[in-house]
């Protein structure tokens, strides 16, 4: 019975979400207040369907009901209570209804917190964002619908998929959910801006708190997915160029170059157009993600592998979202002019570089993630473009992004002179120099990766710290730091954390060491300065799993640094093995095992990689999203606040009390 309720839920949410769209978009039209008005609670209204429909399928999923399609191909009574409820995303048709959900969720938000908005303005958003909702509703009732029943349950279900067993994709994909669906946020008021013919400075305050949170939501589930493909598959990597985690990496992009513009926007009232467009291609490159991974066009351990009908429909979603905006943007662009003039030499110089440059490097991962489909289509080859292709052309960008990074955030607006900007800098040149230097000396190979990726990140951390500094001001009054705007601490952990993941990943790449070979049990063995053991492999039952468990032990000279347990596991429901790494992680580097099969000799295949600097990768992250909720607190970032500013000027202005 909850389960038809739950149905009925989400068939009643799409028609409310039909009035949420077409009503108050009329009602702006014609200036029909009473039309604008059901906005607000047709957006909350179709929130609490749809998270009663959502909660109705994940209940079938805990309570193991085998007479639900969904719960059948995706769960098994054996399964830990953790992934019984991650199967409730772990599925085509059930992370749709997530999808759907996280955009009620940002819809019902605007409805309830956007009460400063300009009447009209708050219709139009709402309008938007509901069309976005009638959009995917119909595609999941029409084409994907969870609430399926089979006329003869069976005993048990076909388990998850083993590889979707684990913490890192349980909560990968939500955090990567908010991070798509908070870019609709910014579509919609780009779309609103547009048909009210305005983009002025407030509309560039009220869309930053979206972008920032959905940029820091895609930061999170980008870590998240990294860390998961770096210890899961057992392949002593963290980043595959692969389409699906491109089809993330595009949207984190231009959302980011969103971010910067719309301060321009803000706070000179310049790169209105542009920042609009911006706003599009970031939402847009969403939908061209959700088409890569359930249209069956790709083949990958991210992706849903649907029927192509699944993904005609999503790009004919994708082409009426895109193609509407993208024309309503042509006729409507001529009416955002900007008011603020900048000279090249300027804070706004460097953010439109930044921009560009972003926007860039995204369309080169783009065209290295479709070209391949391309090719098979119009011309039946099968290519294959992969990390050297990516590493080539994307790289020289984003070098060339962080080291503008620190001197664009130090530049005056409207008119500054690089050469001060530069003397600002000069101690964290030196810093970055003395780290390429030292690097250089010490390390034992030849490429020049490890040296300069470190450089630049100690650039964009000192650069960080250097800005914040220097609003101490001449006489460097530290006190001044603690009454900052926490946006400017955000920026500085945002831009250090950058630094952090960009050596990182340089340390990984240049100095990774690999060692593969058949070890017996109680053999040792030495690998860059660690000596290895091999004491035992046992077999054990897990919850849902057979695993063959080795034990080894892992000395640094004469001191046992760890004992580690890599594993290989097989899940009989599903007939499928999986990698469990065994990983001594280190603040400089990760020792990291892998155990393979029983060889004809009675040894066992054993690799072995030293891992240096891994852990900055994610920690970057960490610091990153931690610099992102940061500025959200800001109390500018905050709609309400300038709503407070304005009602208590015009109590002051009442009473006839002059403003301060």
């Amino acid at each position: 019975m909850l389960v038809e309720l739950g149905h009925f839920a989400l068939i009643l949410a799409f028609f409310v979400a039909i009035a949420q769209t077409v009503l108050p978009l009329w009602g702006a039209h014609t200036g029909r207040r009473a039309f604008m008005a059901v906005g607000e609670p047709a957006a909350v209204v179709q929130l609490v369907l749809i998270t009663f429909s959502f909660g109705a399928l994940t209940y079938a999923f805990v309570t193991s009901d085998f007479s639900l399609k969904l719960v059948v191909e995706n769960s098994h009574t054996l399964k830990p209570m953790l992934y019984k409820v991650s199967g409730v995303w772990g599925n085509h048709e059930g992370s749709m209804l997530l999808w759907i959900l996280i955009v009620a969720l940002f819809g019902g938000a605007a409805a309830l917190f956007g009460s400063n908005l300009p009447v009209t303005l708050r219709a139009r958003v709402l309008g938007v964002q509901g069309s976005i909702g009638v959009a995917f509703l119909a595609f999941i009732l029409f084409t994907s619908n969870p609430f399926l029943r089979l006329q003869f349950p069976p005993m048990n279900g076909d388990d998850l998929n083993p590889l979707l067993q684990d913490p890192g994709l349980a909560f990968h994909p939500p955090f990567l959910y908010l991070g798509y669906v908070g870019l609709s946020m910014t579509f919609s008021f780009a779309v609103a801006a547009l048909l009210e013919g305005r983009v002025d400075a407030a509309w560039g305050r009220w869309v930053r708190p979206w972008t920032l949170a959905a940029w820091v939501f895609l930061t999170i589930g980008i870590g998240l997915g990294s860390w998961w493909a770096y210890y899961e598959l057992g392949w002593g990597g963290f980043w595959f160029w692969d389409p699906v985690e491109n089809a993330s990496f595009m949207p984190w992009l231009f959302a980011a170059a969103l971010l910067h513009s719309a301060v321009v926007v803000e706070k000179r009232e310049s790169l209105k157009a542009w920042t609009i467009l911006l706003a599009i291609l970031a939402f847009g490159f969403s939908l061209i993600g959700t088409f890569l991974v359930r249209s069956g066009v790709i083949t990958s351990v991210h992706a849903f592998a649907n029927d192509p009908e699944r993904g005609v429909f999503i790009l004919l979603i994708l082409a009426i979202f895109m193609g509407g905006s993208l024309v309503l943007f042509s006729m409507r662009a001529s009416a955002m002019t900007a008011k603020g003039v900048f000279s090249m030499v300027s804070r706004e110089t460097a953010l439109l570089t930044n921009n560009i440059l972003l926007a860039v490097a995204a369309f080169v991962v783009f065209i290295g993630t479709i070209w391949p489909l391309v090719a098979e289509a119009f011309w039946d080859r099968k290519l294959s473009v992969g990390a050297p292709f990516f590493d080539a052309a994307f790289t020289p960008f984003f070098t060339i992004l962080a080291f503008i990074l620190p001197v664009g955030a130090m530049m005056a607006w409207k008119r500054a002179r690089l050469g001060a900007t530069l003397k600002k800098l000069i101690p964290s040149m030196i810093l970055a120099l003395a780290v390429f230097g030292l690097i250089w000396s010490i390390q034992t190979q030849k490429t020049l990766l490890g040296p300069i990726g470190l450089a630049l990140g100690m650039w964009l951390i000192a650069g960080a710290c250097q800005d914040l500094l220097s609003k101490t001001g001449k006489a460097r009054d530290l006190s001044r730091l603690f009454r900052l705007p926490r946006a400017d601490w955000g920026r500085l952990f945002a831009h250090g954390g950058l630094g952090v993941t960009i050596a990182g990943i340089a340390g990984l790449t240049a100095w990774s060491v690999e060692d593969i070979r058949v070890v017996n049990i109680g053999e040792t063995f030495e690998v860059s300065g660690y000596t290895i053991s091999l004491d035992q492999v046992e077999r054990k039952q897990g919850p849902n799993y057979i695993t063959t468990m080795a034990s080894m032990s892992v000395f640094e000279g004469d001191k046992k640094v760890a004992t580690l347990h890599p594993e290989k596991r097989n899940y009989p429901v599903q007939q499928m093995p999986t990698t469990e790494a065994g990983i001594d992680n280190g603040f400089l580097r990760d020792v990291y095992l892998v155990i393979g099969d029983v060889q004809a000799n009675g040894g066992w295949a054993v690799r072995t990689y030293i891992k240096p600097l891994a852990n900055w990768i994610w920690g970057g992250t960490i610091i990153m999203s931690f610099g992102g909720f940061l500025s959200l607190t800001d109390r500018r970032y905050r709609v309400a606040a300038g709503a407070r500013r304005r009602k208590d000027a015009a109590k002051v202005a009442a009473a006839g009390v002059p403003a301060e």
